[in-house]
Parts: C-alpha cells; structure tokens; sequence
C-alpha cells in the first residue's frame, strides 16, 4: 500500500472517530445531569430554583428525537417525585421509562399517534395547577412529534404544507414559522395552557443561533413571528398554488385579525415558565475539535452556524480542503475542518438522499484527484432524509470507484440520489438513534 492509501484510511477511520466523539459530547441524558441535580429538597438547574416542597405535584412532558433520553435522566434524578408525564419520540428513539408514558410517532411528517400525544400532553397540562412542577424536555424532532392542527385544519393538509416547504429548500426557521400559526400547541401555546403551574423547559438545540422560538416550534416560548410573515415565506417560495387552500384561508384570516395570534413576549403568562438549552452545535464542535487535535490534527472551526443550498456548502468546503493540501493554507496539514449547523436541499429529482449524503456528494465530485483528501457530513440525530443513514464518508478516490463500479456520480446528484450511490460504496455512515440531536456536523480531513 502507498503512502497516499496509508494516509487516506488513517483519515477515513479518523474522521468517523471525530464524528462518534462529538455525539458523545452532546448525549442528552449527560447534557440534562449536567444541569438538573436535587440536593435534599431543593432542585438545581445550575443555581437553586425552589424548594421541591413548594409543589404538590411534578409531571414531565417532552417532545424530540432525543427527548426519551432526556426523560430516563429526569427520572434518574427526581424519581418518585415524578407523579406522571408524557413524552412523544420519533419511532425506534425509545428508551424504558418507569413514570413517564412514551408516545411513538411520525418524523418528519406527522401522523395521528402524534396528535394523539400531543393532545394528551395539552390535557395534562392544562388540568395543573399553580403548586404544580411541569419540567418540559424538548429536542430536535419535536415540532413533527407534537402536532395538533389548530381547529379547521386537517393533519392531512398541514402535512402537505410541510411537505411542500420540506422539498422546496425552506430553512428549519421558515419552516416552523409556519408551523406556529397552524399549530394548537406549539409557538408559545403550550405555556399558556400550563399557566399559572411553574414550567421549566429543558432544550437540546437543533437550530442554528439556538433560537428558543424556533426550537421545536417554541411551545413554550413566545413567538415573534406573525401571520404576515407565513405569508411573505409562502411568497417567497411560490407556494400559494400548492398550499391547501384550508391553509391559505387560515392564514388570511390571521393576517385580517379573524384569527388570534401566537402569544407574544411581554405576555404575563410567561411569567413562571423558564426555558434553558442545554445543549447545541457548539458543544458539539468542541467535542470533535478536541478529538481531532487528540489525534495530531491541526483544528479550524469554520463555525456552528453554516446555512444554504448543501451544494454550495460542499463546494466551500472542499476548496478549503484542497487549498490546505496545495499551499498549507489557512493552516498546514495535518489539518481538520470543523463546521456545524444545517444546509438545505431544493429537491428536483425522485431519487433517496439526505442533505449530509448530498453534501458528501458534491464534495467528492470537488476533491477528486487532488491528493489524500477526506470529507464527512452526518446529521448528530443519527438520521439524514428519509433514510437509515447519518450522512457519508467520501474522499479523493471515491469518483474513480464509482466510475470502476459502472456508477456515474453526476447523475445520482442531479436526481437528489445519493443514498443508492453511497450504499454501494459502502460508505453511509449509518448510527442508529443517537439520543441527541444538535444539527449537523461536517468534517474535512487534509492528513
């Protein structure tokens, strides 16, 4: 074997490392132990918040990929204090809970077992009362895992709304715009249902800026968005034809004052809920650096908040990668590349993929030839699209394979196909559930 092979398998094996690292670094049962402790009878989120006497009951709820996690460490923590609780995950993100009842549901379009748990949560809080706990988990995933149309919208018809937003390269922030002014629960609605019971929300951040609103839709944080704004994005998008016209009606009647709107800051019923991130992209990225310098890489963070088309990303990222390799700039090899947040795809074709798949894709279309380069981009929930995978692993020779394996590459990407593409390469990176869920994290290797 030469020593261009050596170095590449070095940095194939390598950059899986890194990636498994930076999952460890932001698991959420840890992130919750991290912030949540009970001394005697006084509950900690990192500083005293009451006495836990003060309350006649605890109930837990919660929504998100992660959020089973995040109960069992709940559980861990305050036991039998916990009288009962609701948790809704995406199927197969399960966890054994002895107090909590966990709801398995559709992610990323809804279904009926997720209005069923929804709905059940919104009872639950809604029957609390002022000397009641609510400690509220949410994770990534959770504005698919709570819906409850709003009345005189069907589930049917919000799926198809998010569908159509999914497909035409929407950002997770537009997204749950409108999944607010459609929602019974989520934009702020779930705190004002808990009113006046103290709420306490723990987040595990899977949006780029932490933004508390856009978090699984912000069911407990007040919304800033309006109707105006679902209209300017279905504008902007040229959705007016596409959405169902239940949903454009709604939204019109929100726009005219004929519907209410979300809550909004400065609302008093947001006075006893307090909501805390216990986890994000950051940590993260501070994982896999200090795994990748760990293994004698020279680390860059490019940033946590990387956005766009997924194309244009790879195309970044790989110049990056071949200019460290041709001049040893911005830093010399042996060098990694850390970037972290959540691209987007505008999808045209009808194959499988993911936006991670469809970065490596692009990415591998850009390093090839140019010497022992390796590239990886896999979502931290373990999930990328419609698929088992996280994301793939590709490098300098993976075109050439795929040309000796009778596979044209740029057809694959023109049809957003890059999971048959990567399966038979051998070269998914497929984790199973994760127990977080902190977006994306992408790493170029130059060894």
């Amino acid at each position: 074997m030469d020593c261009d092979s050596q170095r590449r398998n070095k940095a194939r094996k390598d950059a899986l490392t890194i990636f498994s690292q930076a999952l460890g670094g932001v698991e959420a049962g840890k992130a919750v132990r991290r912030h949540l402790r009970l001394e005697g009878d006084h509950l900690f989120l990192d500083y005293p918040v009451v006495p836990f006497s003060h309350f006649r009951r605890c109930i837990v709820i919660g929504a998100g990929k992660a959020s089973a996690a995040m109960g069992k460490a709940v559980e861990d923590v305050l036991g039998e204090r916990i009288e009962k609780g609701r948790i809704i995950v995406k199927y197969g993100h399960t966890h054994p809970l002895s107090r909590i009842h966990l709801t398995e549901a559709g992610h990323p379009i809804p279904d009926a077992q997720g209005v069923a748990g929804a709905s059940a949560i919104l009872k639950m809080v809604q029957r609390a009362g002022p000397d009641y706990l609510i400690i509220a988990l949410f994770s990534g995933g959770g504005s698919a895992l709570l819906p409850l149309p709003i009345e005189g919208i069907s589930l049917e018809d919000k799926r198809d709304t998010i569908s159509g937003l999914l497909n035409c390269g929407a950002t997770i922030h537009e997204i749950n715009t409108i999944r607010k002014h459609l929602s019974g629960i989520k934009g702020g609605r779930l705190a004002k249902a808990a009113y006046p019971s103290r709420l306490i929300a723990l987040i595990l951040s899977d949006v780029v800026g932490d933004d508390l609103d856009v978090i699984a839709s912000g069911p407990t944080v007040p919304d800033p968005s309006t109707f105006a704004d679902c209209l300017n994005i279905v504008s902007k998008y040229d959705l007016g034809k596409r959405i169902p016209p239940s949903i454009m009606a709604l939204l019109k009647r929100g726009l005219s004052g004929n519907t209410p709107e979300t809550p909004k800051p400065g609302e008093p019923i947001f006075e006893k809920t307090e909501n805390r991130i216990i986890g994000s992209n950051s940590e993260a990225l501070s994982a896999a650096k200090a795994t990748s310098e760990r293994l004698g890489y020279r680390t860059l963070v490019l940033s946590s908040t990387i956005q766009g088309d997924t194309r244009e990303a790879a195309r970044f990222h790989a110049a990056i990668a071949r200019e460290i390799h041709r001049t040893g700039n911005p830093i010399p090899p042996p060098a990694c590349i850390l970037s972290g947040g959540e691209t987007t795809v505008k999808v045209t074709g009808n194959g499988m993929g993911g936006r991670n798949q469809e970065f490596t894709l692009q990415a591998a279309l850009e390093i090839a030839g140019c010497g022992p380069l390796v590239m990886l981009s896999a979502g931290t929930d373990g999930t990328d699209g419609p698929t088992d995978a996280a994301g793939a692993v590709a490098d300098d020779i993976t075109v050439s394979r795929a040309h000796a394996m009778g596979m044209e590459p740029m057809r694959h990407l023109d049809n957003n196909d890059a999971y048959p593409f990567f399966k038979v390469l051998d070269d998914l990176v497929i984790t199973g559930p994760t127990d977080t869920n902190v977006m994306d994290l992408r790493i170029a290797l130059a060894p």
